[in-house]
């Protein structure tokens, strides 16, 4: 196929199978969009690991695990696919700090760190237990909504891993609307109030700017299927239900 053809027929909603016929800025797009998942998921893996300890309960600690566990085979399967692509794999199976983070009072917005392509929410620390099982349930809701996107995107092989992927996340999620739940009824509704005030704008940011100039190209490209707008607005809308549900507020 020639360059345009491809063009035309992704805009007309067609998808590709093999890195073989794929288009150089398609490529581009398409390795971003892998990368930013695959680092994304290590460094929330990262993170939550250090917090399993401070887990009320054995239970806690078994699903925590289980989350850390899941988030670094959920990037695996995307690695996987980056790695036909001829990206350099190895570098995310050395000691890449995924756990590195700033200090809790930075504000980046939605910037990338130099080092990997983590979304920014990642690049702050969790503070105890509460405040993981706050930031799990809000980032879940996003990856949710984000979900929704990437199981349509025009690249087969990634639309699939995602698709395998979206049930494992929307678990994530759930497992943390349980355990604040139980927090809740602790009395802990205080400090996870303040948790919300902190998590909220990050996780918000991570949908990225309203006004993006790429948005128009992606979307032809089949590369995404809503706008950064609307994403946000859909987990707004089911974040403020889901805290609402728990006797908590959005910001």
């Amino acid at each position: 196929m020639e360059d345009m053809s491809i063009k035309d027929y992704l805009a007309q909603g067609g998808v590709l199978s093999s890195p073989a016929n794929v288009p150089p800025r398609y490529r581009a797009e398409l390795l971003k969009i892998m990368a930013s998942f695959v680092d994304s998921e290590l460094a929330g893996s990262a993170g939550f690991a250090d917090v399993i300890n401070t887990a009320p309960g054995i239970r806690e600690r078994i699903s925590a695990a289980k989350i850390v566990l899941e988030k670094a085979a959920n990037a695996e399967k995307v690695l996987t696919l980056m790695g036909e692509f001829g990206a350099d794999t190895a570098r995310y199976a050395n000691s890449h700090p995924w756990n590195a983070r700033l200090e809790r009072s930075a504000d980046i917005g939605a910037a990338r760190g130099e080092h990997d392509m983590r979304l920014a929410v990642f690049n702050y620390p969790l503070d105890g237990w509460g405040d993981a099982v706050v930031m799990n349930l809000l980032m879940g809701l996003a990856v949710g909504v984000q979900m929704q996107d990437l199981c349509r995107v025009s690249y087969q092989p990634l639309a699939e891993a995602f698709r395998a992927i979206a049930p494992i996340e929307a678990r994530h999620a759930e497992l943390a609307a349980h355990g604040l739940a139980r927090l809740t009824e602790e009395g802990q509704g205080e400090s996870l109030q303040a948790s919300v005030a902190y998590w909220w704008p990050r996780v918000a940011a991570s949908f990225g700017s309203v006004t993006s100039n790429k948005a128009d190209s992606l979307l032809a490209m089949g590369l995404r299927h809503s706008t950064n707008a609307d994403q946000r607005a859909q987990w707004e809308a089911k974040a403020e239900q889901a805290l609402n549900a728990l006797g908590l507020k959005r910001p």
